[in-house]
């Protein structure tokens, strides 16, 4: 099985893995060797979509006899294209996900949807199932588990396709994510939260209870020593969840909150439902609870309409922001987005010029940050390989010593490195 894309399909991916095993489906040693593959795609961007193409092909050469199911994101945008090509024996779309076991097995119930030879898909926003299934951390550390809590979202940003293969917001109940992490944190010391739209947890089902009043379940009723929440939307930091965060050692003081441009007027014309300055109140606020937290965001260039001008202002906006990271993306245009036939596009040459400047900015505010904790002390989760860790507020430390993965250490920042800082053990937890 091969996952591309967010942490959602990947969790989706071993969720998916995990059922098959349950079902005694041994996972092939060599991908040449398996009689199924199942590639479970993105398409937040054209580079997704042909990535997920390029992978069917190199399959379908290296191992002509395996029966190829293709599933995700992109399988429930585009299921004809994919369903054509060669090798290709279903097309699963998002909205039937849940039944690719019994698929696989031959008695699969169907009711309804667009059924068509090796093709299923259905109505995205009538589903109301999710996968969950922890997985290891993409860095591929093993020692870092995701647990998806939530899917789908109910916003509608002009240039994002995710709403229309994702469905609505939903959420896994309080219950079972407790379960879950006193179940992890029997083998691991930290958990990572993630979700498409982790901030609406508990919202839509006017169950009464917000990702704070979640996360102080899981303080109170599992041993896991260090809860990480992923991407939350800046609106969604609450002053309650915030100042848990501050407060609660076992959370993570790390905060990640897209932004995608630091311009009123691109704000508005992607529909985000927030401004510059709603933006920089919760950062900010963030940065007066949390003076050492990593703080990452984010960011899109090149989006229709953004001229020099309207560019600069976001740059401008980033650095005056507390920011130790960014995540910083080119704009892609989604065929059925409200954004792909808006006028003004920006030359590609000029998007990846725009890319390429705030990166820079990035790298620099990273070394500021990485600076300015050197000499301190923290603490850290060990990861694999050994004598590498993760801080808990999102620097990468290169150890002293080879230590074990998965442990709870306190260290001492005491260099800079390429991408992080060098640090010293001091204790183990």
């Amino acid at each position: 099985m091969q996952n591309f894309g967010c942490r959602a399909t990947q969790a989706d991916g071993a969720a998916i893995e995990a059922q098959l095993a349950g079902k005694g489906l041994a996972v092939s040693g060599a991908r040449e060797d398996a009689d199924l593959v199942i590639l479970n795609t993105c398409t937040v961007t054209a580079e997704a979509d042909h990535d997920a193409r390029a992978a069917i092909r190199r399959v379908h050469r290296e191992n002509p006899a395996a029966r190829i199911l293709v599933t995700g994101c992109y399988a429930q945008r585009e299921p004809e294209l994919l369903a054509a090509m060669p090798g290709v024996a279903w097309v699963v779309g998002n909205s039937h996900k849940t039944q690719i076991v019994d698929l696989i097995g031959g008695d699969v119930p169907y009711h309804g949807g667009v059924l068509t030879g090796d093709i299923m898909t259905g109505n995205i926003f009538e589903t109301r199932d999710i996968l969950t299934a922890a997985i290891s951390d993409t860095v591929g550390d093993r020692t870092r588990p995701n647990l998806k809590i939530q899917d789908g979202c109910h916003n509608r940003c002009s240039f994002c396709i995710i709403p229309f293969v994702r469905g609505k917001s939903r959420f896994v109940g309080a219950d079972q994510v407790v379960e879950q992490v006193r179940g992890l944190s029997r083998n691991y010391r930290e958990v990572v939260l993630s979700g498409i739209n982790l901030g609406r947890w508990g919202r839509e089902a006017g169950v009464g209870m917000r990702l704070a009043d979640l996360l102080r379940r899981l303080l109170a009723e599992t041993e896991m020593e260090r809860i990480r929440l992923s991407s939350v939307e800046p609106m969604d930091f609450t002053d309650d969840l915030l100042g848990l965060m501050a407060e609660t050692p076992r959370i993570s003081k790390h905060v990640h909150a897209p932004l995608q441009s630091g311009s009123d007027t691109i704000l508005r014309r992607m529909h985000r439902k927030y401004r510059p300055r709603h933006y920089a109140d919760r950062v900010m606020k963030a940065r007066g609870l949390m003076p050492d937290a990593g703080i990452g965001a984010d960011v899109m260039v090149g989006f229709p309409g953004e001229t020099d001008e309207l560019f600069e202002e976001s740059r401008q906006f980033i650095e005056a922001m507390p920011f130790t990271y960014l995540h910083v993306f080119t704009y892609s245009e989604r065929p059925g987005t409200p954004a792909a036939s808006m006028p003004g596009a920006v030359p590609i040459p000029v998007r990846k010029d725009r890319n390429r400047v705030l990166r820079e900015l990035a790298a620099a505010k990273n070394r500021t940050f990485r600076e300015s904790i050197v000499g301190r002390e923290f603490m850290a989760v060990t990861l694999d390989p050994p004598g590498t860790a993760l801080t808990d507020n999102f620097v990468k430390a290169a150890l002293d010593l080879p230590y074990s993965p998965n442990k709870l250490v306190r260290l001492r920042a005491v260099a800079l490195t390429d991408q992080g800082v060098s640090a010293r053990i001091l204790a183990a937890a």
